[in-house]
């Protein structure tokens, strides 16, 4: 064996050794999970949820540390420049994909400045309209706006919230011309479609599943590729009408660039673990989430891909970053 090959050799084994290590040392303290938005939320309440359950594998705190303000900017930032040593993470919802096409400039590098853990969850958005309103059905729904341009209104967060890109999505795939009323938020436009105000929504499960349980709001299909386990009845959008129609919530978790591997292996091996207890399934079922996990590198490629198709949307409907 060769000088140089026997040191290669010995360095490989130090670094293994070395990962192993670190790995069964890790967390020697709390470890904060940064949700870039307010408490309360349906994201908030996912995070906590798998805090919890990573508090019980590891036997240390996983505290949430909300941090709210410019679309999920504040907190996002303030992940991306923490020591790379597993004690920052962040929980991220859509618009960390969304924000690189909506803004001129970001304080960080939506990929370069994050390494994947695990896609934890999906959330689909409801496509929820007023009772009053004459469609039973996404077909039918569609028949009434291609006769109605621009007459019927659908609310929305404001502009490039998720309800409104949603929204947009559908007028393009579905060839309708739906009209906006931006509300300041999407609770206020939710108030919209239940009052009247606006004829439909595309809502987030959580918020509009009690409404559509209670019969003031009709459900006509959910924007997930497959059907929700928490409304088996319910078709997708895309079998209902419009093919390769899809909206959803996209819920993991990241950690700073350069996080070790074997880190990020230990978060993504016992966040698996945690979702597929029974009681996360029950608990995400109620909250109509479907639970989806994945490699740290899947991850990866769906947010990039994510970026990808709602960049698309924004440059075609000639959205300015701001």
């Amino acid at each position: 064996m060769s000088r140089i090959f026997r040191q290669s050799a010995i360095t490989l084994a130090f670094a293994c050794v070395s990962a192993a290590t670190f790995a069964q040392a890790y967390p020697s303290k709390p470890v904060r999970i940064v949700v870039p938005f307010a408490a309360g939320g349906g994201t908030d309440v996912i995070a906590r949820h798998l805090a919890a359950g990573l508090t019980e594998s590891f036997k240390r705190q996983f505290i949430v540390d909300n941090r709210a303000g410019a679309n999920a900017i504040v907190g996002t930032e303030f992940a991306a420049r923490a020591p790379a040593d597993g004690y920052t993470l962040l929980f991220v919802s859509s618009p960390h994909s969304v924000n690189p096409a909506m803004y001129a400039s970001l304080p960080y590098d939506t990929l370069r400045d994050f390494a994947p853990v695990s896609l934890i969850a999906l959330s689909p958005y409801f496509l929820v309209v007023h009772p009053s309103l004459p469609a039973r059905n996404v077909k039918e729904f569609i028949a009434l706006a291609k006769r109605q341009p621009n007459e019927i209104l659908y609310g929305s967060g404001g502009t490039g919230s998720s309800a409104h890109l949603t929204a947009e999505l559908f007028n393009q795939m579905a060839g309708v011309k739906l009209r906006e009323i931006p509300f300041k938020g999407a609770g206020p436009a939710l108030v919209g479609t239940l009052t009247g105000e606006v004829a439909l929504v595309f809502g987030n499960a959580l918020t509009v599943k009690p409404h559509i349980e209670s019969g003031r709001l009709r459900a006509l299909g959910i924007a997930s590729a497959k059907r929700s386990a928490s409304a088996p009845d319910l078709p997708t959008i895309s079998e209902a009408g419009v093919p390769g129609f899809r909206s959803e919530a996209v819920l993991g978790m990241l950690a700073p660039a350069r996080t070790p591997r074997a880190i990020i292996d230990a978060l993504n091996a016992e966040s698996h673990r945690v979702m597929k207890l029974p009681a996360s399934v029950e608990t995400m079922r109620r909250m109509a989430v479907d639970i989806e996990l994945s490699t740290p590198e899947e991850f990866g490629r769906l947010v990039e891909s994510e970026m990808q198709r709602w960049s698309k949307v924004i440059r075609t409907l000639g959205l300015k970053p701001r």
